[in-house]
């Protein structure tokens, strides 16, 4: 990092939201409930796939390994940020803003793909039903979850890596609550339009890729649905459709507005905005809309309890 003339950033400064104490207790207290809510819900769907012998169907083992997924994600930006909301002390170490990315960005680009990979699940149990239990068997799904961290391990280290290696000269105050590769790379002391490109290749891949096979999927059981002509079943495929399309909307889109812009609109409220739907509103509303709306898991709650 101490390259040329330049001096190396031992440490960053994370804005946040306001430095007025009032509102920040107001925020501390909205984030800490909302982190507790998150946890308390992805743990339990944990528990009642480990204990809940009905659940032990493929979509479940999705959405257990899912909300495990969540609540490292949640754990990785939320802390943190309660934190910085409650001291003065807003600072982070370079290394330790560059670990928060990596996890951050390693979970996230996992994340992609495992909303792809079940909803690959829901279109093999909808549209190919006598195959399912071959398709879907536990080695196939067990591949499609290593296939989703591999995917996440690499977009991580390449975004990191290139991040960092970038030279900082001065400017240490990170226009967000955590760390993240637009504000960072806007405070970078050289020209990162190599960067901006690689981040706009990885967004493609990870995030518009995802996407679209989803939308794929999803297009796919609605057609199948209509054909049969039930209406109780296009009733509820269009629910259920409606209901996982809204939160991945909510987190594929707000990701898109974040990372596929140039350096040069960085640094706003918007992007605080958007940062706070794919870190805190999607990991919160996931569970509700995944799996606490399904007739199987009230069934399991019940009995459990």
């Amino acid at each position: 990092m101490g390259r040329g003339n330049y001096t190396t950033v031992a440490e960053f400064i994370l804005v946040g939201f306001s430095d007025d104490l009032e509102l920040q207790y107001f925020l501390f207290s909205v984030f800490f409930c909302t982190f507790i809510v998150s946890l308390f819900a992805h743990m339990s769907l944990i528990v009642l796939y480990k204990f809940s012998t009905n659940l032990h169907t493929p979509m479940y083992f999705f959405l257990a390994n899912f909300s495990f997924l969540e609540i490292c994600y949640v754990s990785t930006i939320t802390p943190k940020m309660l934190v910085n909301l409650l001291s003065g002390d807003k600072s982070i170490t370079f290394y330790g803003c560059a670990l928060q990315m990596y996890i951050f960005l390693l979970l996230a680009c996992t994340e992609c793909y495992m909303l792809a990979a079940m909803a690959y699940d829901r279109y093999n149990a909808i549209c190919h039903p006598l195959l399912y239990n071959i398709t879907m068997s536990r080695d196939g799904c067990l591949k499609l979850i290593v296939a989703s961290w591999t995917v996440g391990f690499v977009g991580g280290t390449i975004q990191t890596s290139l991040t960092f290696s970038l030279p900082f000269c001065g400017p240490n105050k990170i226009n967000n609550f955590y760390c993240d590769i637009p504000p960072i790379m806007a405070l970078a002391c050289t020209d990162t339009q190599f960067n901006e490109i690689i981040t706009f290749i990885v967004v493609l891949c990870v995030i518009v890729g995802a996407f679209l096979l989803i939308m794929v999927s999803y297009t796919q059981i609605i057609l199948t649905i209509v054909k049969r002509h039930s209406s109780a079943g296009i009733k509820k495929a269009f629910s259920t459709c409606t209901s996982h399309l809204i939160v991945v909307t909510i987190y594929y889109g707000s990701g898109c507005v974040m990372y596929l812009r140039p350096k040069s609109s960085y640094g706003t409220d918007l992007d605080k905005f958007m940062s706070l739907m794919y870190t805190i509103i999607a990991p919160l509303l996931n569970p509700f809309i995944y799996s606490l709306r399904n007739t199987d898991v009230k069934c399991a709650i019940k009995k459990m309890i």
